[in-house]
């Protein structure tokens, strides 16, 4: 006994290029994002991508307080894997610059990612 026959419809190809803007994001797939949200708190992590919301997803994320519930020393942060970072508390997005600049990251008022 066998199950019907489903119909699929066949995938189009793409006929139109990518916009400059999501080449860009592609661009930053894989690459560390240091991202500050309105809370204070500060994400590092692997920009693993964004959904239709534009809520940021990062893979191998370190958290830190920042402000009043920082602790004295402000750099003990703690791990906590994979974040999604919803768009609307975002206030600040940097991209790390080049291994051979050091620990420079790129503000994302320098250069809008999603503009």
């Amino acid at each position: 006994m066998s199950s019907p026959p489903v119909a699929t419809a066949a995938r189009s190809p793409r006929t139109t290029q990518p916009s400059v803007n999501v080449e860009r994001l592609q661009g930053m797939l894989k690459q560390t994002l240091r991202i500050s949200v309105t809370d204070g708190r500060v994400f590092i992590g692997t920009f693993a991508g964004t959904d239709k919301q534009l809520n940021i997803l990062l893979i191998n994320t370190d958290e830190y307080r920042l402000g009043p519930d920082a602790s004295s020393d402000g750099l003990d942060g703690r791990y906590v894997g994979q974040v999604m970072v919803p768009w609307r508390l975002v206030v600040r997005v940097e991209r790390r610059m080049g291994e051979s600049q050091g620990q420079n990251y790129r503000d994302s008022d320098d250069e809008s990612m999603y503009t």
